[in-house]
């Protein structure tokens, strides 16, 4: 499952979102907002908006993973719209019966995320 939702993302209900039926290790990165210092000052938020098939993109990378490592199930989750520091930007969820797998899947889905072409990202200053 993909979804590229403006919703937060709630760490309770995820859980029952994974495949988990012939899966022997359960991983779940989320990926947080942080305050980053720069000249402009302290993020305070930061934008997430289209540019592109999103959701499509979030299904090109679960097939990817799938190909590459033996999977039950894989979850991608990305915010959209305004996401404030300390709230959650994204999830990369991966079930899989060997925990060496779901480990280099999830390191993998996590490095395609921070990518993603079809997301423009704009941080905002305090």
């Amino acid at each position: 499952m993909v979804s590229f939702s403006s919703a937060p993302i709630d760490p309770e209900r995820v859980y029952e979102l994974i495949g988990k039926g012939a899966a022997g290790s359960v991983l779940f990165h989320y990926a947080v907002a942080k305050p980053m210092g720069t000249r402009e000052g302290i993020t305070s938020h930061i934008t997430y908006e289209s540019h592109g098939d999103v959701e499509q993109n979030l299904e090109d990378i679960a097939a990817e993973m799938k190909e590459q490592w033996n999977l039950t199930d894989v979850l991608l989750l990305r915010r959209q719209g305004t996401v404030a520091v300390g709230e959650i930007i994204s999830l990369v969820a991966i079930s899989s019966s060997a925990s060496e797998d779901a480990f280099a899947a999830c390191r993998h889905g996590l490095a395609r995320l921070k990518k993603m072409p079809t997301i423009k990202k704009t941080e905002v200053y305090s």
